[in-house]
């Protein structure tokens, strides 16, 4: 009976060892299954954590973007109204200046006629002082008695006189009305004059100032654009070739060719030349020459895809441009990186290995960020992490479903 009783007691132990390694393995599975769930949490109290700073910041970021926005439209905006003002006050002063040339002419001339005038005058009182002194000697000498004018004058000089004052009235007509106020309105166009050069001075100050802002926004933007670029474009050559298995790929600056620059407004300038005035034409042309160079760069996009001749984007197939808009923006996200990202059916143009290559280059990345992706691909669903969908029922109302995904391990790992 012994050999029964072992071979019972060894299916017994066999059977408590197995039990032992379900209990241990369910234990491990509990363990793991806690573990993943507490990470779960973790990572869920982290996003909750950070979600209000990077709200915060991405408002904080478009706040600054549209002020400085703002600010650059109204230093555009005041510029061209103090250019204006500033053309409406030149206008001004040379026409005070004009102004102030005629009553300056025309003072001179009245205070020379004037003076002429004086001068006659006190001839003729000279005259007549003369005459009467010459009268009374006269009339002391051959002992006659003073008459008046009237009888003196009748004989000889009252014909005369009407001529004379006719003469006189003609020429004192001439003269015109004498405006006394004359010197006092000379001394307010003076100063109108000098105020109007006060302003003129602060304006072209006020301008300096604003073209002297406006270079450095200018260099600022420059500098933030060279090195974005010069990022993305060595970037771009590393995406590609995840994206191209053995291609190649690169950005580069090119110019627009040589023509007709346009002016401020965006029109033509041989539009606009009948309206402007030479002066305004100029200006344009000033501000054209004061542009520098790097406003005629664009950015070119060429890809060598392995075993082809190196093409333009416009020579690509649908899938190729569709994989290349990927390796660009993927170039600039990690030129600048940001906490999350949305992407709307960009792989929706891609055959299956292009997909994986995709998702192969997205996990690469969701270390770094978060990924929000709109698709319809079954691929591209498999490799979430987490599914929301919109489910219309009978009743026509859509509610967001969600489902959290777990990672899917291999079978040989499942097994042990």
């Amino acid at each position: 009976d012994e050999g029964p009783v072992a071979t019972r007691r060894a299916q017994i132990d066999a059977a408590l060892t197995a039990e032992r390694r379900l209990a241990e393995r369910a234990d491990r599975e509990r363990t793991e299954r806690e573990l993943r769930i507490a990470h779960e949490r973790d990572l869920l109290a982290h996003d909750e954590r950070v979600r209000p700073d990077a709200a915060r910041l991405t408002a904080v970021l478009e706040s600054a973007r549209d002020a400085v926005h703002r600010r650059v439209e109204a230093l555009d905006a005041e510029l061209v109204a103090d250019r204006h003002a500033g053309e409406r006050l030149a206008g001004e002063l040379r026409a005070c200046a004009q102004q102030e040339v005629g009553v300056q002419t025309r003072l001179k001339a009245r205070n020379e006629d004037v003076t002429r005038e004086e001068v006659r005058a006190q001839q003729t009182r000279d005259f007549h002082g003369a005459a009467r002194h010459e009268l009374e000697r006269l009339a002391l000498k051959l002992g006659l008695e003073p008459e008046p004018a009237e009888v003196a004058l009748a004989d000889e000089e009252r014909a005369e006189l009407p001529g004379r004052i006719e003469r006189l009235e003609r020429r004192r007509e001439q003269l015109g009305p004498v405006n006394p106020l004359a010197q006092q309105e000379h001394a307010d166009a003076v100063a109108h004059v000098e105020e109007l050069e006060r302003q003129r001075e602060d304006l072209e100050a006020a301008m300096r100032e604003l073209k002297g802002l406006i270079r450095d926004t200018d260099q600022r933007i420059r500098e933030a654009f060279e090195e974005t670029f010069a990022a993305a474009a060595a970037n771009f050559g590393e995406v590609v070739e995840q994206l191209f298995p053995g291609g190649r790929g690169r950005l580069r600056l090119v110019r627009e060719e040589a023509g007709p620059r346009p002016v401020l407004g965006g029109a033509d300038p041989e539009h606009q030349r009948g309206d402007e005035s030479l002066e305004e034409t100029a200006d344009a042309a000033a501000e054209a020459e004061e542009a520098g160079p790097e406003d005629d760069l664009g950015v070119e996009i060429e890809i060598t895809p392995a075993g082809k001749a190196t093409k333009r984007l416009t020579l690509l197939s649908g899938g190729e441009k569709s994989l290349t808009a990927l390796a660009f923006l993927f170039a600039v996200f990690l030129a600048r990186p940001c906490p999350f990202y949305v992407l709307d059916e960009v792989e929706a143009a891609l055959d299956d290995p292009n997909i994986d290559r995709f998702l192969t280059l997205l996990r690469s990345f969701s270390g770094r960020a978060q990924f929000i992706v709109v698709t319809h691909q079954k691929r591209t669903m498999e490799a979430a992490d987490c599914l929301y969908g919109v489910s219309m029922a009978g009743n026509g109302v859509s509610k967001v479903i969600s489902r959290r995904l777990a990672p899917v391990r291999p079978a040989g790992e499942a097994a042990a």
